[in-house]
């Protein structure tokens, strides 16, 4: 296990979370800086295709809902309407960015993304790359 990976664990064993482990990696440059600390970048371009019908996809037929492929979240927002961003959070660049309570959310740091991939607190003010949906029969079409 890294060492960076064991004082995070060691941080949230305390009770720290959220803003309180932002101000511990950020408050001195010795501990960490808030960075991208990964090196992943979102893709500004994709095109593929998900059959609903297929398992790995079908909770896609249930909105609130929603599937991480190829590092892109795609949710069910509606009975006719799908919201698809990359996974990568703007914040720091983990790919942790999740489905939840009717917007993006990366459990990291809190970051806060609406479902046009607008950021809707400071952790999330640099928003998500977001792609387009279009669904023909139990075909969904996410693209650039």
């Amino acid at each position: 296990m890294s060492d960076k990976i064991k004082r995070h664990e060691f941080l949230k064993s305390l009770g720290l979370k959220g803003a309180s482990l932002v101000a511990v990696y950020c408050g001195a440059s010795a501990v960490s800086s808030c960075k991208n600390e990964t090196g992943i970048t979102p893709s500004s371009s994709a095109d593929f295709t998900l059959d609903l019908s297929q398992a790995a996809y079908s909770k896609l037929n249930t909105v609130g809902s929603y599937v991480i492929t190829q590092n892109i979240v795609i949710a069910r927002v509606s009975s006719t309407a799908f919201a698809a961003v990359t996974q990568i959070c703007s914040h720091e660049g983990r790919a942790a960015v999740i489905y939840s309570g009717g917007g993006f959310y990366c459990p990291e740091h809190g970051a806060t993304y609406d479902t046009s991939g607008k950021g809707l607190n400071a952790n999330g003010s640099r928003g998500l790359t977001t792609y387009k949906t279009t669904l023909t029969g139990n075909s969904l079409r996410v693209y650039s």
